[in-house]
């Protein structure tokens, strides 16, 4: 009797856009918590006449595996392989929120493949638990299976208070094959790892690379503040901060021409 070959590790669920180019690095946009890499479709397409471009769903997001264990040093894990399969030489993790997070940590545990780096409003620290309620908002409409996706609309709204942050989290509700209402999201493993998505590895930055980082934020964000700021430079030491005005959380969907300018430009600089 023989042993069975180990499994191959999941590969993430990802998009393509434009064409690889042996003398320039790939585009991997990332997507921030309960998104998918439907998020980044209009930005990736601004940069494909140029750029080959990589956008996955991140584990237990959109059509990507659903694994009950979460990280950073894990989902960062998952990015080098989808690189290694893809043979990419360097790529340029461009990561908004939660995918910012991810970014960093590629950067932080595999340099050398990394050319540069992109955050979008995020910083390398901990931040308050502020989803509970939305996550159990999330399992309470599974639950309740509403008729229509007007009434879990509806619904979901009264919950979390906005209708468009209803609207975005329902991208993530489909029918199963029985018709009832399932959550795209793996809802248990994310609740239970909450604290760790709102958290970040520090230990991370002792050894920090001299890598061209450009952190573009919004400035009605209070997600990079001065102290944000100041982990970011101790992180990255090259850190540029590119502000958006009038700009939110959600800076390349509130302000895409800014964003796609912002990025540009540092990309023309540095890579």
């Amino acid at each position: 009797m023989t042993d069975s070959p180990p499994m191959s590790p999941p590969l993430l669920h990802y998009r393509e856009y434009g064409r690889l180019r042996a003398w320039k690095p790939s585009l991997l946009f990332l997507h921030g918590l309960f998104g998918s890499a439907a998020n980044w479709r209009s930005i990736a397409r601004h940069f494909e006449a140029d750029w080959h471009v990589v956008v996955p769903d991140l584990r237990n997001h959109g059509e990507s595996f659903h694994d009950e264990q979460i990280s950073y040093p894990l989902m960062s894990e998952d990015l080098r392989l989808l690189v290694d399969h893809l043979a990419l030489p360097q790529v340029v993790p461009v990561g908004h929120s939660m995918g910012g997070k991810v970014a960093m940590t590629l950067a932080l545990r595999q340099p050398d493949g990394v050319a540069a780096l992109g955050v979008v409003d995020i910083a390398p620290v901990a931040y308050p638990n502020r989803f509970a309620s939305v996550l159990n908002a999330m399992a309470e409409l599974e639950r309740r299976q509403p008729s229509d996706r007007r009434q879990a609309t509806d619904w979901l709204a009264r919950c979390v208070g906005d209708r468009g942050v209803a609207a975005y989290l329902l991208q993530n509700l489909r029918r199963d094959a029985a018709g009832r209402w399932r959550w795209r999201l793996n809802l248990s493993a994310l609740s239970r790892h909450i604290d760790a998505i709102g958290g970040f590895p520090g230990d991370l930055c002792t050894h920090p690379p001299r890598l061209p980082a450009a952190f573009i934020h919004g400035t009605r964000s209070e997600y990079l503040d001065s102290e944000g700021q100041a982990a970011a430079r101790r992180c990255f030491p090259l850190a540029c901060f590119y502000p958006i005005p009038e700009a939110g959380h959600w800076v390349y969907a509130e302000r895409p021409e800014a964003f796609v300018h912002a990025l540009n430009g540092f990309l023309a600089d540095t890579v």
